[in-house]
């Protein structure tokens, strides 16, 4: 078949998808029946938080590794039909919503041909490998009159809510400055650097690469270690930074930076991976400025820890290796996805030529200790995607929100890859003045892949 008329059919069989779909309204009780796209470990953590949703009942999964979608039918049951083309699975009318769990690079084309479909989409993060394709989802999900979420689930606590009240109040006073910080350590091995081979039985090579360039198999290319290759993703700063700019974004009440610059590279880890393994980006936002730091070498992170106190993904005693900090002119904010302590600052200034020093004593603080103790609430957000599928309403981390926080690494990622400062228009969506990093924003996509 020539690929005009493929794509002609395509285009036509999701339209009448689209009409026969939409039109199945769902009750507050009505049954929700989901198609899970992608069957690896964060696929199957949603899947489960999904089945826990009452009247929600997974009837379909989809994985290019017959492997895993076979693992996952069993696991769901014997009423679920397991695929290896997601395309099959869009085709069935029976089908309300789909959980997209799949790698960066096949995030778009699967939540586009979804919203085509009259299929709502829960979609991990990042939302997109580009941000070309980030706009092209929302305005897939806009046109298509689509419920389409983000899985930051961060969106869904309400210890983040209550940062952002505390910082938009002014309670620990003006903040002109933020945080990021990401810290692991793979060193020295990283990901290892495999002689490529033989694809295993079962996997489908081609269609896992899809709209990335070919290359011969590769084990580190493939399932949990593709984050660390620009053909699939965006590194540190798009899988664990994404979460974190999302809260930015919503403690500080802004939505896009306007000056991006960053510095980088693969120092330490000799493996086969791509993306930077030490990587700092500030970010100039309207009123304050932003600093994210990833390493891959060392996993203490910043910042002190509280007894009693829960922190993300800590491995040792005192590290603190995720997280944000809210810098105001009488406290700092702490936060992870666990919780956020507010450290107080003292009342007397300080430091060389300060016209109302205190000598000794600071004669107390500026504002309250706090501890506020939180949970991963992507439970939580799972059931607001669920309840905006029946209710219509928007989700609380739209995909256009979804798109906006995402932006934020890509910038990161094109000011490195370029090696210089870059200036972000976001009303235009554009670079301007910048040929070198206007041609990141988006990637040619391997035909026949080329769908959207």
């Amino acid at each position: 078949m020539e690929r005009r008329e493929f794509m002609t059919g395509l285009i036509g069989a999701a339209a009448a998808l689209s009409a026969s779909s939409s039109a199945r309204v769902l009750g507050a009780n009505d049954r929700v029946n989901v198609g899970l796209i992608g069957c690896g470990g964060r696929g199957r953590y949603d899947a489960n938080l999904l089945r826990e949703v009452p009247n929600v009942e997974i009837i379909a999964v989809c994985d290019v590794y017959e492997p895993h979608a076979n693992a996952a039918k069993e696991w769901v049951g014997p009423r679920c039909q397991a695929y290896q083309d997601f395309r099959k699975l869009l085709e069935r009318k029976d089908v309300d919503a789909v959980l997209v769990a799949t790698p960066d690079h096949w995030h778009a084309i699967p939540t586009v041909l979804a919203c085509q479909a009259g299929k709502d989409v829960y979609v991990e993060k990042p939302l997109a490998h580009t941000i070309e394709e980030g706009r092209k989802m929302v305005a897939a999900a806009r046109r298509h009159n689509r419920v389409v979420q983000l899985g930051t689930q961060h969106r869904s606590a309400p210890h983040f809510r209550e940062a952002a009240r505390i910082i938009q109040s002014g309670e620990i006073g003006p903040v002109h400055f933020v945080r990021v910080w990401n810290y692991i350590n793979m060193s020295p091995q990283g990901v290892g650097r495999a002689a490529n081979s033989s694809p295993p039985p079962g996997l489908d090579w081609d269609f896992y690469l899809g709209p990335a360039p070919y290359v011969p198999f590769n084990k580190d290319r493939f399932l949990v270690s593709y984050r660390w290759f620009w053909d699939y993703a965006g590194g540190m700063a798009t899988d664990y930074g994404t979460h974190r700019f999302d809260s930015i974004h919503e403690v500080m009440n802004v939505d896009a930076p306007r000056v991006v610059a960053a510095s980088g590279g693969r120092y330490v880890l000799k493996d086969g991976g791509d993306t930077p393994d030490t990587l700092q980006i500030t970010y100039e936002y309207p009123g304050f400025v932003l600093s994210y730091e990833a390493s891959m070498v060392n996993g203490h992170g910043c910042g002190g820890r509280t007894p009693g106190m829960r922190y993300y993904l800590t491995r040792c005693q005192d590290d603190r290796p995720h997280g944000l900090a809210f810098y105001g002119t009488r406290g700092a904010l702490y936060a992870d996805r666990v919780g956020f302590e507010i450290y107080p600052e003292p009342k007397g200034e300080f430091g060389p030529g300060a016209v109302d020093v205190v000598p000794g004593d600071s004669e107390g603080f500026r504002t309250e200790r706090k501890e506020v103790h939180g949970r991963d609430c992507t439970d939580l957000h799972i059931r607001n995607f669920i309840d905006c599928v029946r209710s219509r309403q928007k989700p609380v981390a739209d995909v256009e929100i979804g798109h906006r926080s995402t932006v934020v690494p890509h910038l990161g990622n094109i000011a490195l890859r370029t090696g210089h400062k870059i200036r972000w228009d976001s009303a235009r969506e554009e670079i301007p003045d910048d040929p070198q990093a206007s041609a990141l924003l988006s990637r040619k996509a391997r035909k026949p892949w080329d769908l959207i």
